[in-house]
């Protein structure tokens, strides 16, 4: 099985890469907290693997830290979450918004990302609540308020300003959004759009 891979990072998308590893191409999934992590292609990578391996399927899933493979691992254990879902979930919020809303049991959080129902949400809740000992940061019960705006959560406003959207509407959005999206500008809108719709 493979666990690890260290190479040239070959092709890089949201939801894939390609890695180099002395001549050989090997293709991964990836979740996009991932994607956001990797290099430019050329340069060196490391991703931690999960091999998942049934009758008629071998397939490689890379991840970018330790806790999000194995978090990985414990989603894929939920009945009902295969690998797909699993890393589309990683993908829908970041990881240490994701350990806070199973911790806190936050079912409507997880619904908001895509493929994931009310009963998958429930059942996440219950069978990891409890197993998430040393994963992330301790659990947050309420985000602190927004004082003063980045330039990347201005250029955001601006841009939802552009497509039509209240000021006080899309100031609210990304005051949302970026507790659950990285400070870049595509992830930032992309999240704060899911608030206004």
């Amino acid at each position: 099985m493979i666990g690890y891979l260290r190479g040239r990072l070959l092709v890089k998308r949201p939801n894939q890469a390609i890695v180099d590893v002395g001549g050989v191409g090997y293709e991964l999934t990836i979740p996009v907290s991932t994607f956001s992590s990797l290099p430019a292609p050329g340069e060196e990578v490391v991703l931690h693997v999960y091999t998942y391996l049934r009758e008629d399927t071998l397939a490689l899933y890379g991840f970018g830290s330790e806790d999000e493979k194995l978090l990985f691992e414990k989603l894929i254990a939920v009945g009902g979450i295969g690998p797909r879902l699993a890393v589309s979930i990683l993908s829908g919020l970041p990881l240490n918004e994701l350990i806070d809303a199973i911790r806190l049991g936050a079912v409507d959080r997880l619904i908001r990302i895509p493929g994931v129902g009310r009963k998958t949400a429930e059942r996440m809740v219950v069978e990891l609540r409890d197993k998430l000992e040393g994963f992330g940061r301790p659990a947050v019960t309420e985000a602190v308020p927004a004082t003063a705006w980045t330039p990347v959560e201005s250029d955001v406003i601006s841009a939802l300003l552009n497509l039509g959207c209240p000021r006080p509407a899309a100031e609210k959005a990304v005051e949302r959004a970026r507790h659950l999206a990285p400070q870049e500008f595509e992830p930032l809108f992309r999240q704060a759009l899911e608030f206004v719709r």
